[in-house]
Parts: C-alpha cells; structure tokens; sequence
C-alpha cells in the first residue's frame, strides 16, 4: 500500500510539472487552472459545490479562483430559474487558448503515463481501474446505508 501512495504523489508531481507551463503562459495559480480546465472537460459540472465534490478542493480555493477568473474574465457565473441560489459557471470564449494549451498539456502528461503500453494492456488498465471505482463505489454506498 505504501508504494501506492509513492505513486500518487509522483503521479501529482508530473501532472503539476506538465502543466506548470499553461499556468505560467497565462498567468494562471495552479488552482484557477485546475477549476478552469474542471469546467471545461466537464460542462454537465457547472457549479463551484460540483468543482469542491468532484475534485476534493476547499470551497475557499475554489471560491477564491472562481472569482479570479470571472475578474479576468475567463469564466461567467450566472443564476438558473427556479434556483436563485446557485450560480452556475461557463467557461468564455476568451479562455479558449488556455482551455485548448491545458488540454494539450493533459494530452502530453497522459501519454508519458502510458508510454510503452499496448493497446491491449491501456484497456486493461482502463477495465481495472473501473472495477476499481466500482468496489469504491460500493463500500461508499454501503457505509451511507448503515448510517442511515
């Protein structure tokens, strides 16, 4: 198990490195790159309680980079009808440069991930780690029911 822990936190290392030079480019925290590309990749996902759940990021940062963005005008929040309590996020047409170097630089951090699979051993890796998300799933599932 501790060798899996190494691996996540090499894994973070890389992607932040991979990524670092987006952020630098435009001018961007990691965070506000983080929330930027989360909308982008994720248009169903529109709203910062959905970026807080889905990432596990502090809803002081993603408030804080929410804001960032709508100031420098790279994000858009606005109410839907008949909650007009949640605000929920587009991503502008003027983050599209950034949106499209941050997919490119996912694309290098993923295939430095996979360099040297097989296309059969990609979708192996691909089925184990949904049985994984699975088992996940399930014993989250299982642990809300008995609280219940």
């Amino acid at each position: 198990m501790e060798s899996l822990f190494r691996h996540y936190a090499a894994n973070e290392s890389l992607y932040t490195a991979t990524v670092s030079p987006v952020c630098e480019k435009y001018g961007l925290t990691y965070m506000e790159f983080t929330v930027l590309m989360f909308l982008a990749n994720n248009p169903q996902f529109d709203t910062a309680s959905d970026i807080v759940r889905y990432r596990h990021l502090t809803k002081s940062h993603v408030s804080m980079s929410v804001r960032s963005l709508q100031d420098k005008g790279l994000l858009k929040g606005e109410y839907h009808e008949p909650n007009r309590r949640t605000i929920h996020l587009t991503v502008l047409e003027a983050a599209s440069p950034i949106v499209s170097d941050g997919r490119a630089a996912q694309q290098r951090y993923g295939s430095i991930l996979f360099t040297g699979f097989s296309e059969t051993e990609y979708e192996l890796f691909v089925a184990y780690m949904q049985r994984i998300d699975n088992n996940i799933t399930e014993c989250l599932a299982s642990r809300h029911n008995r609280q219940e």
